[in-house]
């Protein structure tokens, strides 16, 4: 999708911190980190968001789930790590493409939103 910010980021046309890739997942540092290690799991497919995921997706979804747990591992968030899925605007989304949010570093406590 030529306007949306993570299409342009997995294109290479806008520069980020990257920390996996391969030909379905993209993996970069979160701009506004907040915790100590915080990044985000795309899938390379554009995907607005939850509500665009059906039963052919299943297994893209799947993959991400599992490489955001061993890119977790690999940053040694080994005492635990929150994720996150915003969907919606009610949800907190602001960049519609379907993302995971990765994070850890300390204890996370408190509301989410």
């Amino acid at each position: 999708m030529s306007d949306c910010l993570f299409c342009k980021i997995v294109a290479g046309d806008i520069p980020a911190d990257k920390v996996y890739e391969d030909d379905d997942v993209f993996a970069f540092r979160d701009i506004s980190p907040q915790a100590p290690t915080h990044f985000l799991v795309i899938p390379k497919k554009h995907l607005s968001d939850l509500s665009a995921v059906n039963e052919d997706h299943e297994k893209l979804i799947g993959k991400l789930v599992r490489i955001g747990a061993e890119l977790a591992a690999q940053e040694g968030l080994d005492g635990g790590y929150r994720v996150i899925f915003n969907n919606g605007p009610d949800g907190g989304q602001i960049v519609y493409h379907i993302h995971m949010h990765i994070l850890g570093g300390r204890q996370l406590r408190g509301p989410l939103g």
